[in-house]
């Protein structure tokens, strides 16, 4: 957003229109819209958000079954792609990444305890008036049925990432 697309370098553009059709893809997949009348309503509004920060926590724990390297590598390489474009990014996205970097953010993934965080973080960014803080019980509440929509949803996005001949790109499932 606030970008102009045909101002960015072809890698830079095809890795966007990659990210939106996985994101496209995650949205309209059977899985996750069978999830989404099981949030309560407090939440639902938000489900969608709730569901792609809970497929992140999903990826670290189940890596090792869609992955033949480590998680850490991937990592690596996904700030170090990140923080090498970060002059075609506007300023706060720039710093955003910067302090995800050097705090290490993803690794912190692989707790369900930071699910929680990370949910009541976007919570306090959203600009309007919400009832979206401690959304993280939903993801406890709904854990089995995020995990099995996860474990189905996943080799879909990796066989579409893999015919768009993006091998570089494991796909940007969820925030990472």
């Amino acid at each position: 957003r606030g970008v102009k697309m045909d101002a960015l370098p072809q890698g830079i553009q095809a890795g966007i229109v990659h990210h939106r059709a996985i994101d496209k893809l995650t949205d309209n997949h059977q899985a996750v819209l069978a999830l989404k009348p099981l949030f309560s309503e407090r939440y639902r509004r938000f489900s969608g958000i709730i569901i792609d920060i809970s497929f992140d926590y999903f990826l670290t724990k189940h890596w090792a079954l869609f992955h033949a390297g480590p998680i850490r590598g991937y990592i690596d390489n996904w700030y170090q792609g990140l923080l090498d474009s970060r002059e075609y990014m506007p300023e706060r996205m720039r710093s955003a990444i910067e302090r995800m970097a050097e705090q290490d953010w993803l690794s912190g993934y692989n707790e369900l305890q930071q699910v929680s965080y990370v949910l009541d973080r976007v919570a306090q960014r959203i600009r309007f008036s919400n009832n979206f803080e401690s959304a993280g019980s939903e993801v406890e509440r709904n854990y089995d049925a995020l995990e099995q929509a996860f474990l189905v949803l996943y080799p879909t996005l990796q066989a579409h990432a893999s015919a768009q001949d993006h091998q570089k790109l494991v796909p940007k499932l969820l925030s990472f």
